[in-house]
């Protein structure tokens, strides 16, 4: 059973997300994978990616740690309660929340929270499907919110 994230599987799943984005051919993307303590284990952006596009995604990999929910459920939240994001980005020094597809949590078989991945540079429908591909890549589950 996997109780934390080491570097190892938080490499693999950054690589893989990559090479899933590679082989489809998205538009360069910026990858961070999150222990559940909100410690960067691994990131990346590739050569070509949009003016803050790792911002981007540290705010959904970041925002689903921080509420516990996946991309999708917090767009959805957000939509409901824009009052309630727009104060949760002013919190505190380094509080990141960008409620959209390409956040997704990643858990252990059991359903403990590991971590979360946060991918931003081509649609968010593209985002999320890369980082399903470096989760699905370790045997983790994948929380989208969905």
């Amino acid at each position: 059973m996997t109780t934390e994230l080491d570097l190892a599987t938080a490499q693999k799943i950054l690589t893989t997300a990559l090479a899933e984005a590679r082989s489809k051919k998205m538009l360069p993307l910026s990858v961070i994978v999150f222990d559940a303590r909100g410690a960067i284990k691994a990131a990346a952006s590739e050569d070509g990616t949009s003016l803050r596009r790792y911002e981007i995604a540290y705010g959904k990999g970041y925002g689903t740690l921080t509420l516990g929910l996946g991309g999708r459920e917090l767009e959805k939240r957000a939509q409901a309660r824009p009052y309630f994001f727009t104060g949760l980005a002013t919190t505190g020094p380094g509080m990141a929340c960008v409620p959209a597809a390409g956040g997704v949590l990643i858990k252990n078989a059991e359903g403990k929270l590991l971590g979360a991945v946060g991918v931003s540079g081509d649609t968010s429908d593209n985002d999320e499907l890369a980082a399903l591909a470096g989760i699905n890549s370790v045997g983790l589950k994948a929380d989208t919110g969905a």
